[in-house]
């Protein structure tokens, strides 16, 4: 596991945004798997920001979200298929069919996941899964004691990922209560793995996943069996770590 440090959230998405772009040029048809939520959006402004120059070219790549809202429709402005075309498909010359995310608007949860397993193995795996961390050591929608070997599968939210979400939306009553999302299984199974961490709240749980034990209890725990992981962590989310 490599550890870079960095000064603050803007440096830690121009590290992570590099690791990004270096794969992107090594293997111009790689599969990226992408995640949401504020962690990685400056990376993506950042990915923009090279495209916009001509330093980067997104035409041949391949994207699988980790999660999606289970009702919500990919126009909802809350959906993660809109924050992605917001945050990043709109801006690069990405071709749309090639970006997945799994299908919040399938009722049936065996389908959607099983229809995502699919598409996940017919891309022939993840060359780059990008991650954030949750403040209980989630990364995707895996809340703490799901199995380690489960692939796609539809969660339960827990309150306080649903408090944490209630912001974003209306009312309380408006938040999504299930989203489908990859599994560890998944994710593991990614060739290399980038994990981007930034502000002192995370810094309790990024100690704890990094050199704490292997437990369901933090997910994230089990990227240390991963064999090529990288954490681009600012020095907030660092500061209970000696380095």
């Amino acid at each position: 596991m490599v550890i870079y440090k960095a000064k603050d959230y803007q440096d830690m998405s121009r590290k992570a945004a590099n690791i990004i772009s270096a794969q992107i040029i090594m293997k111009p048809n790689c599969v990226l798997g992408l995640a949401t939520g504020s962690s990685p959006v400056g990376t993506y402004k950042q990915l923009i920001e090279w495209y916009k120059k001509g330093d980067l070219d997104f035409s041949q790549v391949t994207s699988v979200n980790l999660d999606e809202y289970k009702g919500l429709s990919p126009e909802n402005d809350q959906s993660y298929r809109y924050f992605m075309n917001t945050n990043l498909f709109d801006h690069v010359n990405i071709d749309k069919t090639r970006t997945f995310v799994p299908d919040g608007l399938e009722a049936d949860s065996e389908k959607a996941c099983n229809d995502y397993n699919a598409v996940i193995r017919k891309q022939g795996g993840v060359d780059l899964q990008l991650l954030g961390l949750g403040h209980n050591g989630h990364i995707g929608f895996n809340e703490p004691g799901a199995a380690f070997e489960k692939e796609t599968h539809c969660v339960d939210l827990t309150e306080s990922t649903i408090e944490a979400n209630k912001r974003f939306f209306e009312s309380e009553d408006d938040v999504p209560r299930q989203a489908y999302t990859m599994g560890i299984k998944n994710i593991m199974q990614a060739k290399k793995i980038l994990v981007v961490v930034s502000g002192e709240d995370k810094a309790d749980i990024l100690k704890e996943v990094l050199y704490g034990p292997i437990t369901p209890k933090v997910p994230a725990s089990i990227l240390q069996l991963h064999n090529d992981v990288t954490i681009v962590a600012d020095e907030a989310a660092l500061s209970k770590i000696d380095m």
